[in-house]
């Protein structure tokens, strides 16, 4: 019996109102947390809702947006080093020549950054691919504040619908419905949604493709942040502590012996002194005695936060010396590339990840195209590098795989050219081998001189000298 025709009291939804619904009740459940993370990759946490009192009445509001944040670089440090480059759609070794045009007529490369930070931050970002007034694939990369989808039951690939909400400038709202078979459009008074105008959907699956930060067997994707906020929370209270601290430590508390003590009428202490820099104590009893206690050691609140910042470090996998470098020298050499591993690893991890919803999103646009393409299951994404090496080691491997045999095509990808540019290569080398064909003296001229040529120069120093002795400008007329 096909599960679909069990009796259940617990239906799915089956009209787009329902899925609307539904969709936009799923949404609202995840957006706290979603725009928690926001909030810690921007900074704006709440910094100090774990502060004391004594906080509020030293500085008031003067630190209220202040905070050591670490978690936009625990995010950056992987960004930088995820650049999609090209893809190869069919067993052909060359870059597919219309997925890069498809890319960059969609600022792909601008959009896809976007898209994986928003991945890294949030969980998840979502790309929606449909076809433009011209036909052409549109591609769209959208946010999980905005994106939900619902898989098929027992699937963890097939999306059954997935819905886009957002508002206008004048805060009413709108939703984008999709399913394999229709599309619908619809928006809300505050109240109820309006009756959905149905569309057919040409394409026949949901186009929107989600990009999952560390997809998982069971559950949501997670962010990023999700294990670093406690540390930074941790991080933040102790700094605030070391800012109090140094606030009541700044002027040494004073103290004075054998002082006889006046009170006000109310019997309250009367201050005796109005302690300031320019001041001096003085009193006319002679037992009085002047001290003053020692200023408080603020060194054990810098020990704290190194030993939290490089637990932070360790969950994060980025080097310690990113954040904070205690000997005042940044690692180099063997030192940073041994750092780096662990951040190296995660960032291909990522890549196994991001690439796959990429080929995903290249596949759905050449299914907007009507192309065979768009049934290619061994694509494969070419992204850049995800290595920070010297230009020198570089090329110095490069030139070893060169030794065992490696084609040229395949090291000029590994040298960091783009497709494009090694399109351009061969046509560029045959019209040099050309210039050297058909001029081989100007070519010769034009190249480095040989030590028979350096050597007939007359030195530069002695012709130097005999200018100036014609000019009259030697030792014995000075």
């Amino acid at each position: 019996m096909a599960l679909d025709r069990i009796g259940s009291p617990f239906s799915s939804p089956s009209t787009a109102i329902e899925w609307i619904d539904y969709l936009h009740g799923k949404l609202g459940k995840r957006l706290p947390s979603i725009r928690k993370y926001a909030d810690y990759y921007e900074g704006r946490q709440a910094t100090m809702p774990f502060s004391q009192n004594l906080y509020s009445t030293a500085f008031g509001d003067a630190f209220r947006e202040w905070s050591d944040n670490f978690c936009a670089l625990v995010i950056d440090a992987v960004l930088e080093r995820l650049s999609v480059v090209g893809f190869r759609l069919t067993d052909d070794p060359d870059a597919d020549a219309d997925a890069h045009d498809i890319w960059m007529r969609n600022n792909m490369p601008v959009q896809s950054s976007a898209a994986h930070l928003d991945a890294m931050v949030h969980g998840e970002a979502y790309a929606i691919v449909w076809a433009g007034v011209d036909n052409e694939p549109v591609i769209s990369c959208e946010s999980a504040e905005q994106v939900v989808v619902q898989y098929r039951p027992g699937s963890r690939t097939e999306i059954e619908a997935a819905a886009k909400f957002y508002r206008d400038d004048f805060g009413r709202e709108y939703v984008s419905l999709w399913t394999a078979d229709y599309t619908y459009t619809s928006f809300s008074d505050g109240r109820q949604w309006y009756e959905p105008v149905q569309d057919p959907n040409p394409l026949g699956v949901v186009p929107v493709v989600p990009i999952s930060n560390r997809a998982r067997l069971t559950g949501d994707p997670v962010s990023d942040l999700q294990s670093i906020v406690p540390l930074q929370d941790a991080i933040n209270k102790t700094a605030t502590d070391a800012l109090v601290a140094s606030e009541m430590a700044a002027f040494p508390a004073r103290f004075v012996t054998g002082l006889e003590i006046v009170e006000d009428g109310d019997g309250r202490p009367i201050e005796p002194f109005r302690i300031a820099i320019d001041k001096v104590l003085q009193a006319e009893d002679p037992q009085a005695r002047f001290g003053q206690f020692a200023a408080a050691d603020l060194s054990n609140y810098r020990v704290l936060i190194d030993l939290l910042t490089q637990h932070l470090a360790s969950l994060a996998r980025v080097p310690y010396h990113y954040m904070l470098d205690s000997g005042g020298q940044p690692a180099t050499g063997e030192g940073a590339e041994a750092a780096e591993y662990g951040l190296i690893a995660k960032s291909r991890e990522r890549i196994l990840h991001f690439g796959r919803a990429w080929v995903e999103v290249m596949r759905l646009a050449f299914l907007v195209k009507g192309d065979s393409r768009a049934d290619c299951h061994t694509a494969e994404v070419i992204w850049a590098d995800v290595e920070n090496r010297s230009e020198a080691q570089h090329m110095d491997a490069l030139i070893k795989l060169k030794a065992l045999g490696v084609p040229v095509e395949v090291l000029w990808e590994r040298a960091g050219f783009t497709p494009a540019q090694i399109a351009r290569f061969p046509a560029l080398l045959a019209e040099q081998e050309n210039l050297i064909h058909c001029y081989p003296t100007a070519v010769a001229g034009a190249s480095a001189p040989t030590a028979h040529d350096m050597a007939e120069r007359p030195p530069q120093g002695n012709a130097s000298n005999d200018s100036r002795k014609r000019a009259g400008d030697d030792a014995s007329r000075r």
